[in-house]
């Protein structure tokens, strides 16, 4: 495989155009949320957009839009809410709407989320058909609009804009853009916490390109990077139909920006990519540690009030056993037990497929973030969502369905999601 991490990538023209299918797929999954969202919450008496701008975490950043940090709440049980915990980038970018427009920081929070919805279903299109090719990049975007909690997507709410940034974080990284990527993790990590996930993508690429020049071989003697300016513009492969995608990673071409693997100017951007990433989340938490007076362990304190850890899914073990011990309950934990294990399965497909070290390594550290929390254990799912790359096995399927049976499935799940998200935020919603 040609590595192509120290190369920019070449252009392609018609960018939006190339994604224009995906883009207008996600736009239709979304509105036919919102549409179902809105006639269920009407029947209940209940309005949707406060569903979507004025509960749960979105009254938490727009309250650090309108007021700072500094707010907390006492609990009964002696437990410390702080809005220290969530981080700055949603509540900024509310504040800068409301102040070079008519709209409230809530309404700021709604309008931030559906563009940047719209941005992640690109960047998630982009990084799987630089990968897989094209139809796979529409079916992995049709797949992460059609996810049973996709309406948060549409909410005032950090996912959106995490995954945005993550994604395109990602593809920065596949083609070689190392001071964006840099740029981009560092914008992640003022998003929320999982930023994490995405430094660790950029330096594990940067690790590894490092050896590369070195002549020491790559983990599983695989590439990192794949190239999609060999193949053809509908992502079909030589004596292939169009659309089907192969086992494996695409191939790099020989083009490319003239500096070589080993050039100076390469490397420099490397490292200053790699020292970019970490800033963001680095920063928050530092600053934290400052306004708290605890140091380093601040923002840890913080979470701590909230109830919120790490401890390597001990407590989420404890949560699952629980329902079983009574009938309908275990029920439930059947079903823990199956999302659990289908996440699973999903990232082993994901190695096995030997998807791109940045993909993995990002997917990986979500999903463990995720299942390994020690509270909050309705949000998982929710938490789950920015681990694209999970879906792209699926995606593979899918691509290589006909196109009428691909809308039919896509259609019926979509409507499915569409009923679920209603029934779901006007109910027990996202912790």
């Amino acid at each position: 495989m040609n590595d192509l991490e120290t190369r920019a990538a070449v252009a392609r023209p018609g960018a939006l155009r190339r994604a224009a299918p995906a883009l207008l797929g996600y736009a239709a999954v979304r509105a036919l949320g919102l549409v179902v969202l809105a006639l269920w919450s009407e029947a209940r008496g209940k309005s949707a957009y406060t569903l979507l701008t004025a509960r749960w975490d979105s009254l938490w950043y727009t309250r650090v839009a309108e007021l700072g940090y500094g707010y907390e709440v006492r609990l009964p049980n002696g437990d410390v809410h702080s809005n220290l915990a969530f981080f700055p980038l949603l509540p900024w970018l509310e504040r800068l709407a409301a102040a070079v427009s008519p709209l409230s920081p809530a309404d700021g929070g709604f309008v931030v989320s559906l563009l940047a919805s719209l941005a992640a279903a690109w960047g998630i299109f982009a990084v799987a058909d630089h990968v897989y090719g094209r139809r796979a990049g529409v079916c992995a975007v049709l797949l992460w609009a059609v996810l049973p909690v996709g309406i948060v997507q549409s909410m005032a709410y950090s996912e959106s804009l995490f995954t945005a940034l993550a994604a395109w974080a990602l593809y920065a990284v596949l083609t070689g853009r190392w001071v964006t990527a840099g740029v981009l993790a560092g914008l992640a990590g003022l998003t929320r916490p999982v930023g994490l996930a995405v430094v660790a993508a950029v330096w594990a690429a940067g690790v590894v390109a490092f050896l590369r020049e070195r002549g020491g071989p790559a983990p599983g003697g695989t590439s990192f990077v794949g190239g999609g300016s060999a193949l053809p513009g509908d992502g079909a492969r030589e004596g292939g139909r169009a659309g089907t995608p192969a086992a494996g990673p695409r191939t790099g071409a020989p083009g490319g920006a003239p500096d070589g693997p080993g050039a100076p100017g390469v490397r420099l951007r490397r490292v200053a990519g790699m020292l970019l990433a970490p800033l963001g989340a680095a920063g928050y938490v530092l600053w934290v540690g400052h306004r708290t007076g605890n140091g380093l362990l601040g923002y840890l304190d913080v979470q701590a009030g909230w109830r919120n850890g790490f401890d390597g899914g001990y407590a989420f073990a404890r949560f699952v056993a629980a329902r079983f011990t009574s009938f309908p309950s275990a029920l439930a934990g059947v079903a823990l037990l199956a999302g659990v294990g289908l996440v699973v399965w999903l990232y082993v497909l994901c190695v096995r497929q030997r998807q791109p070290l940045p993909l993995l390594v990002y997917a990986g550290v979500v999903t463990a973030l995720a299942l390994c929390a020690s509270s909050y254990f309705g949000s998982k799912p929710r938490l789950l969502m920015p681990a694209f790359p999970l879906l792209l096995p699926l995606a593979l399927l899918l691509a290589r369905a006909r196109t009428h049976r691909l809308v039919r499935v896509v259609g019926a799940v979509a409507a499915a999601s569409a009923v679920y998200g209603a029934f779901w935020l006007n109910g027990s919603g996202p912790p």
